[in-house]
């Protein structure tokens, strides 16, 4: 698959936030149908331990991932199991676990090293540490690990085969 671009990124936000609700409801249909697993998991309630502006803003952030993924990918982007979710999941939390630094962001800077998707990495850990100063931030000190894992995980297994 092609790198996806910071380009590409951005586009997608611009794109996403001019939508009408409508237009919104109708993309997240259409990453519903396309990777139903992938959408199912993410509105479980494994993630009901984050505010439901974090439930909100990650969604967000996996359609945006979705959609750029889709993008450069189109037709070759298959429809990934809960099998391959949860073997991916449960790799990214073990190395996160393994880090022995202290700050969150530095716990994050060893899931680079090995990423063909650079770019969409560093929009999962922009959009979990934008604020982390911000006692008013909608990701919460709590909701880093879970949202970052998840948008992690997310790409690993849409990406797969790269």
């Amino acid at each position: 698959m092609k790198l996806v671009s910071e380009d590409i990124i951005n586009d997608l936000v611009d794109a996403l936030d001019n939508l009408t609700d409508e237009q919104y409801e109708a993309k997240m249909e259409a990453f519903s149908e396309a990777q139903p697993v992938i959408f199912a998991w993410l509105f479980s309630e494994q993630f009901d331990l984050l505010t439901e502006d974090e439930k909100g803003f990650m969604q967000y952030l996996a359609l945006i991932i979705w959609c750029a993924v889709d993008k450069v990918g189109g037709k070759s982007v298959q429809p990934v199991s809960e099998d391959q979710i949860g073997e991916a999941e449960e790799r990214n939390y073990e190395v996160l676990e393994q880090s022995t630094e202290q700050r969150f962001r530095e716990r994050l800077d060893v899931f680079f090293e090995d990423t063909p998707q650079e770019e969409l990495l560093a929009f999962a850990e922009e959009a979990v540490l934008e604020d982390e100063d911000d006692p008013s931030s909608i990701v919460t000190k709590e909701g880093r690990e879970p949202i970052f894992v998840a948008l992690k995980t997310m790409i690993d297994v849409l990406t797969v085969g790269e």
